[in-house]
């Protein structure tokens, strides 16, 4: 999508003023200026959220001379107080010095029993075990929940007949991240702002300017923050480099890990057996993987752990069960254009080939985001106006995962015939998402469900939408829909980009050009093109395409001697004496050959000597032995999905497989005008349309 097109307001346009208002006055102090994070963030290596916090204290005014005072400040703080890892030691040796510093640190808080006293451990200073007192654990609970950044005043007083304790203490704690947050505070807030403006608001705080996007892209760039507020929730986002994949969840929120390069064991992520402890599912609300292409498990088994852990929120380990909360978030890049992908594959291509072709493992998905749609960032992609501090965001969202709103919709609709059990719990964990994202407060109408409904339906069937084409007839039901309460009506999703282009394309093609459909070398249903050319000469039959595939080269000399030995019975025009032949043969969707090509050779061949196209729209099924004896077609059901996917509106079939009919869902019986063959004359015949 073109930026430019894009109607975009200009910030003093009275809606951003309108909205600006409302921040302040419902929410003073929990907000920040985006450009402001931008252009301290470019030369201090400390945590957005940590940067949002300290603006949001100091520079929380309209006054231009107090915001640079106020920059002024948290410049001066970060440069003076931050300790880097590798200072740690020189900062010691100044607090031993000194008496007394202060510095910024992220700390966490636990409970020692023996002693009976809170101890608190620096992450960057390096130290241990330094008592705090209780009145800091109870007045800001997070410190006990994973840790904060905090300014903290220290004192050094070494006692030497108290050699066992520490000589550390902590005089101040002043917490740089939200302590605690007041969910009542957002909820009654959201009420002063309408749908829009919240998901502007919403946008600003990840930074993003809302204005430049469309309704659409506004919405797939709130799906990206539906890990961090369901429990359990997997996702996959796969589309073109820099539209911010993963922006998202290594700079936003403190409460997701991203895992860069894709390679992992299972003690990592999961349990390590022989220190007892779990992995980063136990640790974080989120773990995401970039590049998905490069995902690998060093241990054999972690594909199948990742199955169980997607699918129930638990996994086995040695003598016991653990279960966990974090969502599961797959992001990488596509390299063809979506149009290419969906006629010769499916969208889960770029995966690692354990999961690309592992239906059980794509079925866990919950959610797929058309990352195609998003357009590339550019500069003014990003806001320059007011937003939530990003740490009072990532902890709204950290607080709403403990609030269920899966069942908002059955007030409204129920869900179509369509959707089994892992459909359902799908859409209904994205209609608790987006819920609680826009509506916290509970407050919204059967209008706001149903838009959100939509959404869901649709992220979900891109799942299903794929599965049918990996695992053939088990996933047919792909026709999602909710139906209304009150009127019974029911409304059908489609997915935008199934639409597109058809492999068998419309109307009249050359003669000689035949599609055929049938079972490839791997095993899966594919679309094979025959494209032939007929020249002057002796007899010679050549192929290309083929490439050392023995049972495709049998099956094409078994045609060329079937013609030789037959072909007076089609028509007497046909030569194998004075013409030579070559037919290319191509596999559309990349399954590997088929063997079954004797029949569709034969029509080829007739079609191409003489001189008359096949019938529009039309894909051959079946085969014939060298004497002439009609095979019926195996697995008939999902090759006529296929049929119906690749664009056919006719399929030659032969009659031996009539009786299969009745196992083939009637709606797509009823998709194609079918015709039938008894002998291979007839079939060529038919498909030349000759009466």
């Amino acid at each position: 999508m073109d930026l430019e097109k894009v109607s975009y307001a200009p910030d003093t346009d009275d809606a951003n003023q309108v909205i600006h208002h409302k921040l302040r006055e419902h929410f003073d102090g929990k907000i920040v200026r985006k450009d402001l994070t931008k252009a301290i963030k470019e030369g201090a290596n400390v945590p957005v959220y940590v940067l949002e916090f300290l603006l949001g204290q100091y520079c929380s005014s309209d006054d231009p001379k107090i915001i640079e005072d106020g920059v002024r400040n948290v410049k001066r703080i970060l440069s003076e107080n931050f300790v880097r890892p590798d200072e740690a030691q020189k900062v010691l040796s100044g607090l031993r010095e000194r008496g007394s510093y202060t510095v910024i640190d992220r700390i966490t808080v636990g409970l020692n029993i023996k002693l009976d006293r809170y101890e608190a451990d620096f992450s960057n200073l390096g130290v241990r075990g330094i008592p705090i007192s209780s009145n800091y654990v109870s007045k800001y609970d997070r410190l006990l929940c994973g840790g904060i950044w905090c300014i903290i005043g220290l004192e050094y007083e070494y006692v030497e007949e108290d050699k066992k304790s520490t000589p550390i203490r902590i005089m101040k704690v002043t917490p740089i991240q939200m302590p605690h947050i007041d969910m009542e505070e957002i909820k009654k807030g959201r009420r002063a702002f309408t749908k829009d403006e919240w998901i502007t608001v919403l946008l600003r705080s990840t930074g993003m300017e809302a204005d430049r996007f469309s309704t659409r892209e506004k919405w797939l760039q709130l799906a990206r923050m539906l890990p961090l507020i369901e429990n359990n929730f997997n996702l996959c986002e796969l589309g073109p480099r820099s539209t911010g994949k993963s922006h998202l969840y290594k700079e936003i929120s403190p409460n997701s890990i991203l895992i860069s390069g894709g390679q992992t064991t299972v003690a990592n992520l999961f349990y390590n057996m022989s220190s007892k402890t779990v992995g980063l599912v136990g640790l974080w609300d989120c773990v995401a993987f970039d590049e998905v292409a490069g995902i690998t498990f060093k241990d054999k088994d972690g594909v199948q752990i990742m199955k169980d852990y997607m699918a129930s929120g638990s996994f086995a380990r040695g003598k016991e069960e653990k279960a966990a909360y974090a969502s599961m978030v797959f992001v990488g890049n596509i390299n063809q254009s979506v149009d290419v992908l969906l006629k010769t594959s499916h969208l889960f291509d770029p995966f690692p080939e354990a999961m690309a072709y592992d239906t059980a493992f794509l079925d866990r998905m919950h959610c797929y985001i058309p990352g195609w749609e998003i357009p590339k960032y550019r500069p003014e992609s990003f806001t320059n106006d007011y937003g939530f501090i990003t740490d009072y965001l990532a902890e709204f969202m950290r607080e709403m995962r403990k609030e269920p709103f899966g069942d908002v919709c059955d007030k409204f609709f129920r869900f179509g015939n369509n959707l089994n059990q892992r459909d359902v719990i799908a859409v209904r964990k994205m209609v608790s998402g987006f819920t609680k994202l826009l509506y916290p407060n509970g407050e919204f109408s059967k209008e706001d469900i149903k838009e959100i409904l939509t959404y869901a339906l649709e992220m979900r069937r891109r799942v299903k939408e794929q599965l049918k084409k990996i695992g053939g007839m088990e996933f047919y039901d792909v026709n999602f829909s909710y139906i209304d309460n009150e009127t019974f009506e029911e409304h059908y999703v489609t997915v935008p980009e199934q639409g597109g282009g058809k492999i068998i394309p419309e109307g009249l093609i050359n003669p000689g050009n035949v599609y055929t459909i049938s079972q490839g070398k791997s095993g899966m249903i594919g679309v094979y093109r025959l494209e032939t050319q007929m020249l002057p000469g002796n007899g010679k039959f050549e192929r290309t395409g083929l490439g050392s595939d023995r049972d495709a080269k049998e099956a094409t000399n078994t045609a060329f001697n079937y013609l030789k030995a037959s072909g007076n019975t089609i028509s007497g025009s046909i030569s194998t004496t004075t013409k030579d032949y070559i037919i290319n043969y191509q596999d559309l969707n990349g399954v590997g050959m088929t063997k079954y090509l004797t029949l569709p050779t034969v029509i080829a061949l007739a079609s191409c000597a003489l001189s008359k196209p096949t019938l529009s729209s039309l894909a051959v099924l079946g085969d014939i032995s060298i004497s002439g004896i009609i095979l019926k077609v195996e697995e008939l059901a999902s090759v006529l999905q296929v049929c119906l996917d690749s664009g056919a509106k006719k399929v030659l079939i032969p009659i031996t497989s009539a009786h299969e009919l009745g196992t083939v869902p009637a709606d797509l019986i009823g998709a194609f005008s079918l015709i039938f063959y008894s002998t291979p004359q007839e079939a060529v015949f038919k498909a030349l349309g000759v009466e």
